[in-house]
Parts: C-alpha cells; structure tokens; sequence
C-alpha cells in the first residue's frame, strides 16, 4: 500500500537519512523524494512516498515517532483512503458559504463519498452552516481575520483528517503547513482560470481584458510553487457583451465555483487523480 510521509523542522545536518533508512528497513519501495532548505528561516521539509506491505505500516510509523523524537522533525504518515475507509474532511471557508455548502450537499447526497469531520474558518461568517450540517466547528481567527496557522494543522491532526478543503478560504497557508499535509492532501478553490488569472481579483482581471468566458479552478495546494500544473477541475461560463461585472462575480459566486470544487473534490476521493511529483496524474 501507498504511504506519504512529511517531516518539518528545524534544518541540521542528516535528517533526510534516518528517514529513508527507516523507510527501506522496513522494504519499502521508495517512489518519489522531495525536499526542501527553507534556508532564511531555517527550516527543513521533506515528503516520501513509499509502497509498502500492508503488515509493515504499523511498525513504520511506530518507528518514525522514533526519529521524530530524535531529529526534532514534525512526522506525519498517511495513506490515502481509497477503498479502505471513507475519507474525512476539514472544510476551510471565511465569508462565502456557497462552496462549503455544495462540498457539504454533495456529502449527504452521497454525491462525494466522504465525511465532513470539521468545518475551520477565520471568521464567524459560516458557523451556521456547520451549525446546520451538524458538523464541528473551530475560529482560528482573531478579531481582524488572522489566522492562527499551527492551529488548523492542530485540529486536523486530532480530527484524522485526510484532505483540507480550502473553499473560499481567504487566507494563504504558510509553506510549513502545506509541507505537513503535502502530497495532494489539500485542495483548493481559485475563482478564476489558472494560470491565466492568479491574484486575488481574478473577475476583475478577465473582465479587464474584456473576456467573454470566466470560470474557477480546482487544485492542489503545492508548496513554493504555484498552481501551474496542479488542476484538478475547471468549469467555466459565457456571458453576453456588455453583461455588468458585478453580475458576472455573481453567478461564479453563487452556481459556478460551487460546481467546480465539489466535482474536483469527488475526482480526488474517488481515487481518479493524485498528485505526483507535484503534477496531476489519472489513476482511472
């Protein structure tokens, strides 16, 4: 079976060893290595991925708590769910609630073959909609919206969690959080096409250009690079000539980027992509 491992942490000497050591004493066959010297910072980060025989899990990761404690390293390992347990998410959102309902409708319709086991957000905003789906809800935001980061990865290290959802989560994740969950363990909504529109305004700047086709973009969240070759799902519509902006960021708002994210969400928990090598790859 497949197992990612990710470890973060102060940057030293010899800490990708003992991590690959383990991983081969246990005959495991090593399919992908990336790592990372945050060198300002001082920060390490590595993801592994490995093939394993399902009776040597256990004993791996039981050793990796070992070489944590040891190197200092933040370890985590995970396998990804698929055909084994239904996989659990940590639905992100700030202000739109119109994404996490459609990732949360999809869920109870058994559309996407999942669990809703947390909703996170850095404002108040969505707490109904938890409140309404009976999922439990954390603000890790202060009274100005900043997030508290260690946090977020806090609550889905105690909830099990198997993929962040980011839907509409207007805050960016610090590269030492998207290390810890790396490996196609969080998926994004952009509101816009990739890579043609990045930023933050990316209605503004199609219509702009005087675009007649907008649309959103599911993707991976990789660290230190952006999402050029991370796309899941895009979906896109056409308005007339002369259609007002203000009604274009409505409808993407409200019927499109719903649409997007819930079916790039179900592509991934039904095992279609993955990523590799921080590129999407059909697995069906």
């Amino acid at each position: 079976m497949q197992l990612i491992i990710t470890a973060v942490g102060p940057d030293n000497r010899g800490l990708a060893d003992p991590i690959v050591h383990c991983a081969t004493e246990h005959g495991a066959n090593i399919s992908e290595i990336q790592m990372y010297d945050h060198d300002e910072e001082s920060v390490f980060s590595m993801l592994t991925r490995v093939s394993v025989e399902p009776e040597q899990v256990e004993p791996l990761q039981a050793d990796m708590v070992e070489v944590s404690e040891r190197t200092g390293l933040s370890i985590r390992t995970w396998s990804p769910p698929q055909g084994v347990r239904r996989p659990r998410l940590a639905i992100c959102c700030t202000y739109r609630d119109e994404t996490p309902r459609a990732i949360l409708e999809a869920i109870a319709d058994n559309r996407i073959a999942a669990d809703a086991a947390v909703m996170i957000s850095n404002r108040k905003k969505c707490k109904s909609l938890a409140e309404e789906f009976d999922v439990p809800w954390f603000s890790i935001g202060d009274d100005e919206g900043r997030a508290n980061d260690e946090r977020l990865i806090e609550i889905c290290d105690e909830h099990d969690i198997d993929y962040i959802i980011l839907a509409r989560y207007m805050r960016v994740l610090p590269p030492s959080s998207c290390w810890k969950y790396a490996g196609g363990r969080i998926i994004n909504l952009h509101h816009g096409l990739l890579p043609s529109f990045p930023g933050m305004r990316p209605y503004h700047d199609a219509f702009a250009v005087r675009m007649l086709t907008f649309g959103a973009t599911c993707h991976f969240i990789v660290p230190e690079l952006d999402a050029g070759n991370q796309i899941i799902n895009q979906t896109t519509f056409t308005v007339a000539p002369g259609t007002l902006r203000e009604e274009i960021i409505d409808r993407g708002q409200a019927e499109n980027e719903p649409v997007c994210l819930a079916e790039g969400v179900r592509r991934v928990v039904d095992g279609e992509v993955e990523l590799h090598f921080n590129r999407v790859v059909a697995r069906k």
